[in-house]
């Protein structure tokens, strides 16, 4: 297995058709800005698509990127659109993909990545703790988490 960076890879097709598999609406809303070439209007010029594989397999995906679901915000970078598909989950997939959010984290010289999410016990076990609730780009609350760099 191995980390690519979606910008970065001669297979955008092939990924971005991977991606379209996930089953979760805001793997729709990824594909959808990827596809339509809006990605870095919406999250930042900077921001990455980081991809566990498996040879041409996709076992999960996130993004680094200085925007994500809460934008009216001075909190930056975070990790978004954390996804793993159902038939690989329980095996700490996400862990591969917050460690090369740490090196990335690390040569940007940044002490802290941000994660929102409506879900209770992942992140802690990544060493991400709870900050606090704001509400996302719908108005609706959402909890951010930090993890220290």
């Amino acid at each position: 297995m191995r980390v690519i960076d979606y910008f970065e890879s001669d297979k955008k097709e092939h990924w971005l058709s991977e991606i379209r598999r996930g089953d979760w609406k805001a793997a729709g809303y990824l594909y959808e800005l990827l596809s339509k070439g809006t990605f870095t209007d919406a999250v930042g010029e900077k921001s990455k698509v980081l991809m566990l594989t498996d040879g041409d397999e996709l076992i999960s995906f996130c993004t680094y990127a200085q925007k994500d679901d809460i934008q009216s915000t001075k909190l930056t970078p975070w990790m978004g659109f954390v996804y793993t598909f159902p038939e690989h989950r329980g095996n700490h997939y996400v862990g591969l993909l917050m460690k090369e959010i740490e090196k990335l984290a690390k040569k940007d010289d940044v002490s802290e990545v941000y994660i929102s999410t409506d879900q209770i016990g992942i992140y802690e076990k990544y060493g991400c703790e709870f900050k606090t609730m704001m509400n996302d780009r719908f108005g609706e609350p959402t909890r951010v988490y930090v993890k220290k760099i």
